[in-house]
C-alpha cells in the first residue's frame, strides 16, 4: 500500500457539559483529524491534541506544524505492508505522540479495510464486548458529583472514576461511599500531588479504591515508586508513561501496580500494542484512558481494548455523553450490562460523518505524494 494523500484538519466541537480535572477545565472539544487515501482507501485517525497544554505539551497549534512540515511529509509516497512500518517511519521525530498517533491510526484504518478485517481482529483483539466505566469531573460541590454519578450508573457503567485534587479528595470519596456503598470506584488526581501530601493519600487506603491514577509529576517514576511502597491502593501510571519501555523501567521500580494505556500518549496503536503485550507477559492489569476523543478516536480505543489484557473497564462512554452530535455513525452505546459492543466491520467499524467533520472544521490542508 501506498500513501497518496493526506489530508489535516483542526476541529472544535462543544461538550454536552464542561469537563474539569485538577489542572483545566474544558467547555470544547479541539483536536487534530487525519485522513490518508492509499489504494483507493482512505483511513481515518485522531490527534487528541487540546487547545491548552496542561495535559502534555503538544497542543493544536504545536501539533499543526509538526505535523504539515514533518511528519506528513515523512509518510508520502511510502509503501507499507504493515501500519507498524508507518510508525517506526515516524520515530525519528522525537516525542510528539499525540501528532503521530492520529497519522498511525489512519494507516492501521487503511491496513483493516484492506486485509477486510475489522480494526480490533488486526491488532489481535478477541473480545466482542468490552467493559466501560464513567469518568467524573471536578463540580462545584459534591451534592453536584454525587448526582452525576448517580445518573451513569443508572445508565450501567460498570466503574466509576472521580478526579480529586489536594481538597477535594478524602471528604468526596467518603461521601461517594456513604451514598452508594462498594461500587467499583478509582481516583484520578493527574499530577495534583507531591511526595509531601503521601500521608493524605494514605488516608485514600481506607476506601477500597481500585487504584489512585497519576498523583504526581507528570514526568516521575521515582517518587511514584517512593509512594507505592506507603500505600495499600495501587498506583496506576498515565501522562509518565510515552512507551512500552517506560513503563517497563516503571514496573522495575514498582512505580505502579496498574498501566493505563492511551494509545495516542505513546504515539499510536503500534506502540500502546507493544505495551499491553509487555504488561500481560508480567501480569500486569491494564486499561483504555481517554482523551474525550470524537467517535474517530473513540472507535480506535474500542478496537484496542478487546486485546485480552485489557481487564480492568474503559473510560469509553457512550457519544452522547460527550457531544450533541458525534462524527460516527452509529455512536457509540453502552448496553445495559455496562458494556460496549466492538464493531466486526472493516476498518475502524463506523462510517465518518463528512457532513459533520465540514461542520466543526476551523481549517483544512491537504498534501500530495510526489508523482
Amino acid at each position: 500500500m501506498k500513501i497518496e494523500r493526506v489530508e489535516l484538519r483542526q476541529i472544535r466541537m462543544p461538550y454536552t457539559f464542561p469537563f474539569e480535572t485538577a489542572v483545566d477545565r474544558d467547555t470544547d472539544k479541539d483536536c487534530l483529524l487525519v485522513r490518508a487515501w492509499a489504494d483507493g482507501l482512505s483511513g481515518w485517525g485522531e490527534s487528541p491534541v487540546s487547545a491548552k497544554p496542561f495535559y502534555k505539551e503538544e497542543t493544536v497549534d504545536t501539533a499543526w506544524p509538526i505535523l504539515t512540515q514533518f511528519l506528513i511529509p515523512r509518510v508520502l509516497g511510502l509503501r507499507f505492508a504493515h501500519p507498524h512500518e508507518v510508525a517506526d517511519r515516524l520515530r525519528p521525530v522525537r516525542r510528539n505522540y499525540l501528532a503521530k498517533a492520529g497519522l498511525e491510526a489512519a494507516a492501521w484504518d487503511i491496513y483493516a479495510q484492506a486485509h477486510g478485517v475489522s480494526l480490533a481482529r488486526a491488532l489481535g483483539g478477541s473480545r466482542t464486548r468490552i467493559a466501560v466505566g464513567m469518568s467524573v469531573g471536578i463540580e462545584p460541590t459534591i451534592d453536584a458529583l454525587l448526582g452525576r454519578i448517580e445518573t451513569w450508573l443508572a445508565q450501567g457503567y460498570r466503574r466509576i472514576k472521580v478526579k480529586i485534587k489536594p481538597g477535594f479528595d478524602r471528604e468526596v470519596v467518603a461521601a461517594i461511599r456513604r451514598r452508594f456503598g462498594p461500587i467499583p470506584l478509582q481516583v484520578d488526581a493527574n499530577t495534583a500531588y507531591t511526595l509531601g501530601d503521601a500521608a493524605s493519600l494514605r488516608e485514600l487506603d481506607a476506601y477500597d479504591l481500585i487504584m489512585i491514577e497519576q498523583p504526581l509529576g507528570h514526568d516521575d517514576i521515582i517518587d511514584h515508586a517512593a509512594l507505592q511502597r506507603e500505600l495499600r491502593t495501587p498506583l496506576c501510571l498515565d501522562e509518565s508513561l510515552c512507551s512500552a519501555e517506560d513503563a517497563r523501567k516503571a514496573l522495575d521500580l514498582g512505580a505502579c501496580r496498574i498501566v493505563n494505556i492511551k494509545a495516542a500518549r505513546m504515539g499510536g496503536l503500534s506502540e500502546a500494542q507493544r505495551c499491553h503485550d509487555l504488561c500481560s507477559e508480567r501480569g500486569v492489569p491494564v486499561w483504555c484512558g481517554g482523551f474525550l476523543e470524537t467517535g474517530i478516536g473513540r472507535a480506535a480505543n474500542v478496537a484496542l481494548c478487546s486485546l485480552p489484557g485489557f481487564t480492568l473497564p474503559a473510560d469509553l462512554g457512550a457519544s452522547r455523553r460527550y457531544f450533541h452530535e458525534d462524527l460516527i455513525e452509529p455512536w457509540v452505546e453502552v448496553n445495559p450490562d455496562g458494556t460496549v459492543d466492538v464493531p466486526t466491520g472493516p476498518g475502524l467499524g463506523f462510517a465518518v460523518v463528512e457532513r459533520l467533520v465540514d461542520k466543526y472544521t476551523l481549517r483544512a490542508e491537504t498534501f500530495r505524494a510526489q508523482p
